[in-house]
């Protein structure tokens, strides 16, 4: 036999077999290895290096001590050191005579953008909008007052919180607890029918309006702004106006919460925060006029 039809050597198999398909135990290639190795080495010296290993309450902090955290933090205090100018000078202006200074004012804006997008979309929504129970911030319907320095108030100590002892505060009762279901079903339909230009005093539920609601509402039912009651002669509603939302609100009293910011935020944030509330267009000037009243944070 010529060396041409010599037969092939056998090639020898790892013994595995699936549907008769063998796999041969080639070794692998150099490079291949050597690659591997390499990177293992690279990961011992990595966790040596660098934080690697968990612990109980923290990782091995490495040779280098660095860390994620430290840069970070390094970042963040170089951009507040290069914007230390404009925070002071915002603390130092009036609110009121903010957008006399044009670069100071658009400086707030932004930053009060940024902080209404971390702190506040969560509830009055990314367009501040808001949605039913969450008061509408782009409207210049207010309760507790839309001047800048009544807003940045509302922002500082919040609403019917108890982590701050000077948060605005209003409450109305359950009048479910001494009205009968006719009577409550009654001042539904009496106060559903105000934005249409009902006599609050007059109708079938006038004297049910006159007796519980007006002390806080008002006989007109344009409500109390030193108490935080809304306008019911307006059609906008912090609550939905159906007939089934009316009976629970009336019902049982709506008691709606706004945490305190002014801790969290600072001074600087708090006026940032107002600057871009105030700009959305329902801003109100310094001296608000008299009878205009709202229910955003009813």
């Amino acid at each position: 036999m010529s060396e041409k039809h010599a037969k092939k050597p056998e090639i020898e198999t790892t013994g595995h077999s699936w549907d008769g398909i063998e796999e041969y135990n080639n070794p692998l290639p150099r490079w291949w290895l050597w690659t591997f190795y390499a990177t293992i080495l690279w990961g011992l010296v990595y966790t040596i290096l660098y934080p690697a290993w968990p612990l109980v309450d923290r990782a091995t902090s490495g040779v280098l001590g660095w860390s994620q955290r430290a840069v970070v933090a390094a970042d963040i205090a170089q951009m507040e050191a290069s914007h230390a100018d404009l925070r002071a000078a915002l603390i130092a202006t009036d609110l009121e005579a903010l957008p006399k200074d044009a670069a100071l004012h658009h400086y707030a804006v932004q930053a009060g953008a940024a902080l209404y997008r971390t702190n506040c979309a969560q509830c009055h929504g990314s367009g501040a909008a808001g949605a039913d129970g969450y008061p509408n911030l782009l409207d210049d319907d207010w309760l507790w007052g839309g001047s800048k320095e009544e807003i940045a108030y509302t922002i500082r100590h919040g609403i019917r919180n108890e982590e701050d002892p000077d948060a605005r505060f209003s409450q109305m009762p359950g009048f479910g607890e001494f009205l009968s279901p006719e009577e409550i079903t009654t001042l539904v339909d009496h106060v559903q029918a105000l934005p249409g230009g009902l006599d609050p005093t007059t109708g079938p539920g006038g004297p049910l309006f006159a007796q519980h609601c007006a002390s806080c509402h008002g006989t007109d039912g344009r409500g109390d702004r030193a108490q935080g009651a809304p306008n019911l002669t307006d059609a906008i509603w912090l609550n939905s106006s159906d007939d089934a939302s009316l009976h629970r609100l009336i019902s049982q009293g709506p008691f709606g919460v706004m945490p305190a910011w002014g801790d969290r935020l600072g001074e600087h944030g708090v006026r940032a925060l107002t600057a871009y509330l105030h700009q959305l267009g329902g801003g109100e000037d310094a001296v608000p006029q008299d009878g205009v009243q709202d229910e955003v944070q009813d």
